[in-house]
């Protein structure tokens, strides 16, 4: 095996190495297990987005989410709580009152990732007018390609 060229079954990338033989930081770990693609895999969900973006500003009800984001069912959306609530990036208040009042909200450390989250919707806003146009232009190309 090549100096610098990782043992990993699994892994598919580069060697993981930068040019001057130093490990690179950005190269990502495509395996299955890998625990920061199980973490990308999860904040960056739609739905899971959806729900860190509402609970920014303040505290919701189960209810007043699902009215919220559209298209969501319900047993999603207690998928999506949960796990965002077992990853420590929203908090579930249950109220001992009857009926019982469940409320969510971010955590210290969910509103770290919705100012990601508010810089990845910036950047879509700024450049959607470019990917409208890229993707016009990828469609026409393959409706000829298609037709020919």
């Amino acid at each position: 095996m090549e100096e610098g060229t990782l043992k990993s079954p699994g892994y598919r990338g580069g060697t993981g190495f930068d040019d001057n033989g130093d490990p690179d930081p950005f190269q990502w770990d495509a395996r299955e297990d890998c625990e920061v693609r199980q973490i990308l895999d999860r904040v960056a969900d739609k739905w899971s987005l959806l729900v860190i973006a509402l609970l920014d500003s303040r505290v919701l009800r189960f209810t007043e989410l699902r009215r919220e984001i559209d298209g969501i069912s319900q047993r999603m959306l207690t998928v999506t709580l949960r796990q965002l609530e077992r990853d420590g990036l929203v908090l579930r208040t249950v109220h001992p009152v009857v009926p019982p009042r469940v409320e969510y909200e971010l955590t210290a450390l969910g509103r770290t990732l919705h100012t990601t989250i508010r810089s990845l919707v910036t950047w879509t806003e700024q450049h959607q007018n470019e990917i409208a146009a890229a993707r016009a232009s990828y469609d026409a190309r393959e409706s000829t390609a298609g037709s020919s």
